[in-house]
C-alpha cells in the first residue's frame, strides 16, 4: 500500500526528532488504513486515550522495569494515535473546534492517569502534591505552546489577523481555546502587520527562518519529551524526578521561548514601524541589498 505524502500541516523545522523519524511516520502508513475502514478522527483520539490509559495502569508497577518498558511502548502508541487522529481529520476534512477540543481533552486525559497512576502508588502526601503541582504546570505550559506553534505555522504562511479570533463552540471549548490564545493580545502588533503587509508571503518567510529557534526551544514541551522522562524517571524507581522535571525546568523553557519568540515578532514589527512603511517592504529591500 502506498504511503500518503506529508500533508505539509506542520513545518519539519520546529517538530521533535521523535516524530519526524518515528511518530508520524507511523501514523502516516496508518492513515490509508483508518481512511479505508472509515474511521473517524474522534475515534482515534479516544483509541488513544485507551492506550494512555493501558500505559498508566503499566507504570503503576514501575518498581518492576518490564512494566515500565511496557509503559513507553504502550505511550508511543497513544502518540502515533495521537498524531494520527489529526491525520485522519484533514484527510476527510472533518476538523473542528470539537475535535481540536476533544483531542486536547485527551491528551491531558492520558497525563492525568499517569500522574494520578504513580501518585497512587507511592501513596505519599509529597507524591500528590507534586503530581497535582506537576498536573497543573503541564495544562498551562501544552496550551501556550499550542497556541505559540499554531501561530508559527499560520503566519509562516503568511496569514495574519487584523483582530483576535473570537471564541468558538460550547463553554468548555472557548475555555480551552482562551487558555491557548491567552497571548493573542501581545502578540497582535505582529499580527496586524502581518495582515497589512505588502508582501505578507517574503514577511512570513523571514519571520518563520527567525522564529524557528525560539520555537525549536518550545518543542521541549512536546508530549514526546514527557512520555521520555516518564519513563526514565520510572526506571530510576522514582516518579519524583519527572514530577520535579515538569514544575522547574518545563516551565523554565516555556517562559524564556515565550518571550524569546514574543522578542523577535515585535522586532520584526518595529523593523517595519522604523522604516516607514509595511515590515514586508523592508524586509524584502533588506534582503535584496545583502
Amino acid at each position: 500500500m502506498t504511503v500518503p505524502p506529508p500533508d505539509g500541516s506542520r513545518d519539519r523545522r520546529i517538530e521533535d526528532p521523535s516524530n519526524l523519524w518515528i511518530i508520524h511516520p507511523a501514523g502516516r502508513r496508518l492513515l490509508p488504513f483508518a481512511l479505508r475502514a472509515g474511521v473517524s478522527a474522534n475515534s482515534v483520539s479516544v483509541a488513544g486515550l485507551c492506550l494512555g490509559t493501558a500505559a498508566a495502569l503499566a507504570y503503576a508497577q514501575y518498581e518492576r522495569p518490564a512494566f515500565a518498558v511496557l509503559g513507553l511502548l504502550l505511550s508511543v502508541g497513544w502518540l502515533i494515535a495521537d498524531g494520527l487522529d489529526g491525520m485522519v481529520a484533514r484527510a476527510t476534512r472533518t476538523s473542528s473546534a470539537f475535535g481540536r477540543f476533544l483531542d486536547g481533552l485527551c491528551d491531558h486525559g492520558v497525563f492525568t492517569l499517569l500522574y494520578v497512576a504513580l501518585a497512587a502508588s507511592m501513596g505519599t502526601a509529597e507524591a500528590w502534591v507534586l503530581a497535582i503541582a506537576a498536573g497543573v504546570a503541564h495544562a498551562v505550559q501544552s496550551s501556550l505552546y499550542e497556541g505559540e506553534r499554531a501561530r508559527f505555522h499560520r503566519r509562516a504562511r503568511g496569514v495574519g489577523l487584523a483582530a483576535p479570533p473570537r471564541p468558538t463552540g460550547g463553554a468548555l471549548v472557548r475555555l480551552y481555546d482562551h487558555v491557548a490564545g491567552s497571548l493573542d493580545r501581545i502578540a497582535m502588533p505582529f499580527e496586524r502587520t502581518l495582515a497589512a503587509a505588502t508582501d505578507p508571503a517574503a514577511l512570513g518567510r523571514t519571520y518563520g527562518a527567525r522564529a524557528v529557534p525560539p520555537m525549536r526551544l518550545l518543542s521541549l514541551l512536546t508530549a514526546n519529551v514527557r512520555v521520555a522522562a516518564i519513563f526514565v524517571a520510572t526506571l530510576a524507581a522514582d516518579p519524583r524526578l519527572f514530577w520535579w522535571f515538569e514544575i522547574v525546568p518545563l516551565t523554565a523553557v516555556a517562559v524564556i521561548g515565550i518571550a524569546w519568540h514574543r522578542r523577535v515578532e515585535h522586532a520584526l514589527a518595529a523593523q517595519g514601524a522604523t522604516a516607514g512603511r509595511p515590515a514586508s517592504s523592508f524586509i524584502v529591500k533588506e534582503q535584496k541589498q545583502s
